[in-house]
């Protein structure tokens, strides 16, 4: 997993960690939501939060490939995690960066590894310049990232994650014409994950799964310094980020929801099937005065290129929140058995 955490990108990683059928095997820390330094940090103390095993976190690349690095913590909050607080970790950062990492493990295990990128793609573009045969060598590749028949969340026609650094997701994409059809990236745009609505039922339903006390209801009515008063740290932690999420998009969007895009993401690199796709070729505007940073998608062969990503076009957001609630719910109520909860506080 290749993140910037980031609200949903650390919901995204809890989905990770919850799922059975999932083999982290290392974490690539990109700036983005916040500087690079500050999402290692955040991955690391998220591993603690679910008293997970070792595993390698990997610190990226400081700056975007050609621009100065912008960041989001008006989205995020100061820390990249909403009102939560996270205690420091104790647990090392990798030895190699971010970039090695994604190439030393695609060429250690070519063909079974599956890359999902919840952030910015620099990592993943450097990785490219060290191993130009990595869309080969990877099993699969799922993005978070761009809009097509959408608008932008950071400008009128650009996604954030491609805004950060539009030269890397170029090169990604460019790079993975290369790659078989069978191993095209899918690609998850605003298109879809703004479709993806948590809304304060789910946080509740969470609770509920994980046999925290009390059952809280968050509103728009919350004051920014109240803090959640639940029983188990992991409902306790995702109450206080994700409500500063809610408050977000009240603000901006006038609506009491937030957008999961990054979990949405990390369930379909589980299960494609939770997508319906269709092929496209990407490009990304690198010379536009106010287009700079826009996805382009053809549809229809019209650059005479062939296809180089899967976009998704469709899902069932119900079965989607289903698993969520159900999977990141057990995993609370394992880490913390409900008789445990008070005294982990």
């Amino acid at each position: 997993m290749d993140n910037d955490t980031g609200i949903d990108d650390s919901l995204g990683l809890l989905y990770l960690l919850a799922s059975p059928e999932a083999e982290i095997v290392g974490i690539a820390s990109t700036a983005g939501n916040v500087p690079a330094d500050r999402v290692a940090a955040n991955n690391l103390a998220l591993l603690d939060l679910c008293r997970a095993p070792e595993l390698e976190v990997a610190l990226g690349a400081a700056q975007p490939l050609a621009i100065p690095l912008r960041t989001t913590e008006d989205t995020h909050g100061p820390q990249g995690v909403g009102y939560a607080e996270l205690p420091v970790s104790a647990r090392r950062l990798s030895d190699r960066s971010a970039a090695q990492m994604w190439v030393d493990l695609v060429r250690e295990h070519p063909g079974e590894i599956v890359g999902l990128c919840t952030g910015p793609l620099t990592n993943l573009a450097l990785a490219l310049r060290i191993e130009p045969e990595l869309p080969r060598l990877l099993q699969r590749l799922v993005i978070m990232g761009g809009a097509f028949n959408h608008p932008g969340n950071t400008t009128p026609t650009n996604e954030w994650n491609v805004h950060v650094d539009p030269e890397a997701a170029k090169e990604v994409f460019d790079a993975f014409a290369a790659a078989p059809a069978d191993r095209r990236p899918i690609v998850c745009a605003l298109d879809i994950t703004e479709t993806i609505e948590m809304r304060p039922k789910h946080l509740a339903l969470l609770a509920e799964r994980a046999g925290s006390e009390p059952v809280e209801t968050v509103t728009e009515t919350d004051p920014p310094e109240a803090r959640s008063a639940a029983s188990n740290p992991i409902v306790r932690y995702l109450t206080d980020a994700i409500r500063f999420y809610f408050d977000f998009h009240l603000l901006y969007e006038k609506v009491y929801l937030a957008h999961m895009h990054d979990p949405f993401a990390a369930a379909v690199a589980l299960d494609p099937r939770l997508a319906v796709t269709k092929p496209a070729t990407v490009d990304v505007e690198l010379a536009g005065t106010i287009t700079r940073a826009t996805t382009v998608a053809d549809w229809d062969g019209m650059w005479e290129r062939e296809p180089n990503a899967d976009i998704v076009v469709g899902t069932d957001p119900e079965l989607f929140f289903e698993r969520l609630v159900s999977r990141v719910g057990d995993l609370a109520r394992a880490t913390y058995p409900p008789q445990e909860g008070p005294q982990s506080r």
